[in-house]
């Protein structure tokens, strides 16, 4: 009997692939670091890289300098004079020339075209620029709760529709995990079946952590106990009937009005306290740090002034040390490339620091344009804005928005607020005006800092008064929104004397 056979042969197939080069992470991470960090971040850079020189932040202008070498040092065009802020300007802080923006990402691509050529020896075309384009779009610094979630649902084998009715459910979420609008308006909003929306709602709340996609704090602990096998403990009865007397720890009511032993109530109790109110902060960033504004907006004359913090940023320029070296052809032809190869990853560096000096400028004007009425009024005249409004009007993917808004501050007439706190949803008013979510919420708090104590509003009575406004917003939103700010329901916030 004939055992099995065996054959070898030789085949040639051609694939294409790109490695998302060390130099393409590190632009990523200037963009994305707060002014802080980005000192720390350039300094590795120069103990690595002799051919950057770092010079003083007050040190005399570099523009009697020549502009251009001799015809005869022996560099290529592309390794002549780059610049950096500061190299030739002796004021940091001015906004910069918006109008050179697009030539220096023209520049910079084509530098990199040269360099994967080099490196390579295969073309670099513009499928491999789209790929490329690819990999900066996906890069991200940490996992973001909306993330984490869509790596779940990506294992789920869901359906098409019900996939993107997923989307827009983590697009809905908040720091914490909860849902910030009604599954009929997500509908509505993304056009697709209702039924659609709840099955993939269905889905959700069953993924970690456990409590996410609640529209409340009653569902969220709910949410939490099921997923331990306790949705019929004492626990869960006491959430889900007597969440009032709970959160008062009305301890012998609850006794009562259950037929059990207040000791049980009291270990049931302990047991709520072990679950999460905000599921979905563990995924935030933590805020306990200093921070210093990358950007400030002042009011100059009418007109809003932008100054970028350029402190923590060294003053880079290329060494013209080793410029003359090659320029005087004794150096060996490794030496050369090594020189040549460490001057593109040091003028690569520079420009990726004014590039994100420049986008962060850039979002910023757009930022003011959208809302001058906070920037002249305060936290109130808050509009609803989107980071693809914002991309859009300055001509950069929604992801480098996100990158470019990432632990940046500004420093405003009213304070110093992290750059995503200008990006939030909102509502239309019956004027045709948009009023943002956070704008709400400090109508809620005037009206109930102003409120007679002996009689304070309800959340319908809220709902009422924000209706005067010409704001249509549920009685559950309304409610939700008091919790965020820390007050009370009406009958604790009653003053009886």
């Amino acid at each position: 009997m004939a055992g099995p056979g065996f054959s070898q042969d030789l085949r040639q197939r051609q694939t294409q692939s790109l490695v998302l080069a060390p130099q393409l992470r590190q632009s990523l991470k200037i963009l994305q670091v707060a002014a802080l960090d980005l000192r720390s971040v350039i300094q590795e850079e120069l103990q690595a890289n002799p051919m950057l020189e770092e010079l003083p932040m007050d040190g005399p202008s570099l523009d009697g300098e020549p502009a251009e070498p001799s015809a005869d040092d022996g560099l290529e065009p592309e390794e002549r004079e780059p610049t950096a802020p500061g190299d030739v300007d002796d004021n940091p802080r001015e906004p910069m020339d918006f109008s050179k923006e697009f030539e220096i990402l023209t520049k910079l691509d084509e530098d990199w075209r040269t360099h994967l050529n080099q490196a390579g020896g295969q073309p670099y075309t513009g499928e491999d620029a789209e790929r490329r384009q690819h990999f900066l779009d996906s890069l991200v610094a940490e996992t973001s709760l909306q993330e984490h979630l869509m790596r779940q649902a990506k294992m789920s084998d869901l359906s098409g529709s019900v996939m993107a009715a997923m989307e827009h459910l983590v697009g809905s979420l908040d720091d914490r995990g909860f849902l910030t609008q009604s599954i009929s308006d997500i509908a509505l909003h993304a056009l697709l079946p209702l039924d659609q929306v709840q099955a993939a709602l269905r889905i959700l709340k069953g993924f970690e952590p456990a409590g996410i996609a609640a529209g409340d704090l009653t569902e969220c602990l709910l949410l939490q106990l099921q997923a331990k096998g306790r949705a019929d403990s004492l626990a869960a009865r006491i959430i889900r009937d007597h969440f009032n007397l709970l959160t008062r720890r009305r301890i012998p009511d609850i006794a009562r009005k259950l037929g059990v032993h207040m000791d049980d109530v009291q270990e049931a109790i302990e047991e709520v306290g072990t679950l999460d109110p905000a599921p979905g902060r563990r995924f935030a960033e933590d805020t306990n740090r200093v921070v210093a504004p990358d950007v400030t907006v002042e009011e100059d004359r009418g007109e809003w002034k932008i100054s970028l913090n350029s402190d923590y940023i060294p003053r880079l320029r290329i060494s013209s040390t080793y410029k003359e070296m090659i320029a005087k052809g004794t150096l060996s032809r490794s030496e050369r490339d090594y020189i040549r190869e460490r001057m593109r990853s040091g003028k690569f560096l520079i420009n990726s620091i004014e590039q994100r000096q420049q986008t962060i400028e850039r979002i910023t004007r757009e930022i003011i344009r959208v809302q001058e009425e906070f920037f002249r009024e305060g936290v109130a005249k808050l509009r609803p804005l989107t980071m693809t409004q914002i991309a859009d009007a300055v001509g950069v993917h929604e992801t480098t928005v996100s990158r470019a808004i990432a632990n940046k501050f500004i420093q405003t007439p009213h304070g110093v607020f992290e750059m995503k706190f200008f990006f939030t949803p909102g509502y239309q008013s019956q004027g045709g005006e948009s009023v943002s979510n956070t704008s709400v919420k400090e109508m809620i708090g005037e009206l109930i800092t102003l409120e007679d104590r002996s009689r304070p509003l309800s959340d319908q009575e809220l709902v009422a008064k924000l209706q005067e406004k010409g704001i249509k917003i549920a009685r559950r939103t309304v409610a939700k929104y008091r919790e965020e700010l820390g007050l009370l329901p009406s009958n604790l916030r009653r003053d009886y004397t």
